[in-house]
């Protein structure tokens, strides 16, 4: 390479796109400036204006195609929060499990299926010896799924599906690129897995439906949890008067019979997560400790909490604690207050929006505004004016500072705040790849921080499973409270935060309730706070900051850039449907 050049990645992501990455480079491919940019609109703020607030969980659960639950619970929230609406303890447990199997299902989704592929070479897995990938796995733990026959049949199936011309799911892929370092044993190890990996998230879906109904899409209800608990008293003697402390012989999935189903699923994941996710992720991690020096981002770090053993209302049993790390600083954590103005601002400089104060404002979200301003080119377009506004995200700010949210910055909050297992996995995993704590603010540390985190909801969903259970053998089975559930019951003024750690990061929905009826909506998603564009003082956001000073090797197959923005798990505008100017379908596939 002898010049300067700018090299534009876009779709970025492998299950939906509408993100689009531009770096320029200096003459020797090294990144000196990324901007990253959200090109579809996603525009649930304004369908939201007028409708009832109970609703709202439903049209906001589109916002995402698939952590489609993380939406609904902050939604939910955000009204409850609005009408000082306390839910049953049950439905808080509830709602722990589903989140929890939500982070266990994006998680391993995200590895497998969206990120492992940046390191692990599918083609090359051909060569690998069938007996010696199946001595690796056996040694790296005790998955009886390991033995020479499996490997042998995943290597004859890929042979097949390789040899047939059609790559499917893995084309489009770097294969051969010299930036992949893993021998062709871990390879078909890791292809092995991703497999496995797809039977595993149907089954683990199953826990949304016995809660939820369905999955993608679970149902929700503001004031608790949508589905009653029935079977376990053919009296009807739990404590209370009315429908809603009775378990009873009503027909609804969670009985007995449904609730054994949810342990069975637990422990399946425990399973999974011990023996296949976190080793596979430490046996790749050591062929890529250089990833462990690069792909920062912004050094600041933030998260607002979640997983209440006793309601929203006491954040001092969430098992993920809310603060601010800023500069790497993990002695020194910020409080956070998701209610006060000069906090939690968003701007909309170099994004496709205008405020009525003019581009260079900061507004809370109770005070934002959704107003669109297209300035872009026409597609098909060579490049964006990445100097002027080039994105539908906003760049949401903490006290105007940048701040990445998500699974590191959950680690690094629950390291700072000492608790054990975070310690004890930290330190392990450091000691395992031997490396520094600083280790952990790069590409290679994001992406570990994902499996550890994994493994600790996981586990703590066994407890809360334990306290469900031992609250509806003590005749509790309520899961909803109706004492607010009539508008005539409510303010004529209310607004409320709903807010949740959703498996990218921090997630907030905030609602003000006029007359009965939702005059304002907004929400800041964990991808806003991470792949914002750049704000009014010219500082980065932490998809464009952490590109910074990655060195390509081949600028027509950048993979150095998937590998750290895949790192933070992009998802952008969802739930988006192909149609023409008419809002006629343009495609329709059949699956047979």
């Amino acid at each position: 390479m002898s010049t300067s050049q700018r090299v534009v990645v876009d779709p970025v992501t492998r299950i939906e796109g509408h993100l689009r990455i531009e770096a320029e480079t200096d003459a020797e491919g090294r990144i000196t400036r990324a901007s990253s940019a959200g090109t579809m609109v996603r525009g649930i703020e304004i369908i939201l204006r007028g409708r009832d607030p109970r609703d709202a969980w439903a049209f906001a659960q589109r916002i995402c195609g698939v952590c489609t639950l993380v939406h609904g619970i902050a939604s939910v929230r955000a009204v409850e929060n609005a009408l000082q609406y306390t839910i049953p303890p049950n439905a808080q447990l509830i709602r722990n499990l589903m989140i929890g199997a939500q982070f266990a299902i994006d998680h391993v989704m995200h590895f497998y299926h969206l990120h492992a592929l940046d390191w692990v070479d599918v083609v090359s897995a051909l060569k690998a010896d069938p007996k010696a990938t199946s001595a690796l796995a056996q040694s790296l733990s005790p998955y009886p799924k390991s033995s020479p026959g499996y490997f042998a049949d995943v290597q004859k199936k890929l042979k097949t599906f390789i040899e047939s011309g059609q790559l499917g799911i893995f084309s489009n892929g770097y294969w051969g690129h010299p930036a992949y370092k893993l021998p062709p044993e871990a390879n078909l190890m890791a292809v092995a897995h991703y497999l496995d990996a797809l039977a595993w998230q149907r089954d683990v879906a199953r826990l949304h439906t016995i809660f939820g109904g369905k999955n993608p899409h679970p149902n929700f209800v503001v004031g608790g949890a949508p589905t009653a608990i029935s079977g376990m008293d053919p009296q009807g003697g739990g404590r209370g008067k009315g429908p809603h402390y009775r378990g009873g012989l009503g027909a609804t999935a969670v009985n007995m019979t449904g609730l054994q189903r949810v342990k069975e699923i637990i422990d399946a994941m425990r399973t999974f997560i011990d023996q296949v996710y976190v080793p596979d992720t430490l046996a790749i991690a050591s062929f890529y400790k250089d990833w462990a020096t690069q792909g920062e981002g912004v050094g600041n770090f933030l998260t607002y909490g979640d997983f209440p053993e006793q309601g929203m209302g006491d954040p001092s049993t969430f098992l993920v604690p809310a603060g601010v790390i800023v500069g790497r600083d993990l002695s020194n954590i910020q409080e956070i207050d998701l209610n006060a103005e000069d906090q939690i601002e968003e701007y909309v400089a170099h994004a496709w929006y205008t405020y009525k104060d003019g581009k260079a404002a900061g507004l809370h979200p109770f005070k934002g505004e959704t107003e669109f301003e297209y300035t872009g080119p026409e597609p098909p377009y060579e490049h964006l004016d990445t100097d002027g506004s080039y994105s539908w995200i906003k760049s949401p700010r903490w006290r105007g500072k940048a701040v990445e949210v998500g699974p590191l910055a959950r680690v690094l909050m629950l390291y700072a705040n000492g608790h054990a297992q975070t310690r004890e996995l930290v330190d392990s995993t450091l000691r395992t790849l031997d490396l520094p704590v600083q280790a952990l603010y790069s590409t290679l540390g994001r992406t570990a921080a994902r499996a550890l985190e994994t493994k600790i909801i996981v586990d703590a969903m066994g407890t809360w499973y334990s306290n469900l259970m031992a609250n509806i053998k003590a005749g509790d089975v309520r899961t909803f409270n109706e004492q607010k559930w009539d508008p005539s019951t409510w303010p004529r003024l209310a607004k409320g935060v709903g807010f949740m750690e959703a498996p990218r990061g921090a997630l907030a929905h905030w609602v003000v309730i006029k007359d009965g009826l939702i005059d304002n909506y907004q929400t800041v998603v964990p991808s806003t706070w991470n792949a914002g564009p750049r704000d009014a003082q010219g500082q980065d956001g932490p998809y464009e900051a952490a590109l910074a000073g990655h060195q390509l090797y081949d600028p027509k197959q950048p993979i150095e850039i998937l590998r750290t923005i895949h790192s933070f798990d992009p998802c952008i505008a969802c739930a988006v449907h192909v149609t023409d100017p008419e809002g006629e379908e343009l495609i329709k596939v059949k699956v047979r």
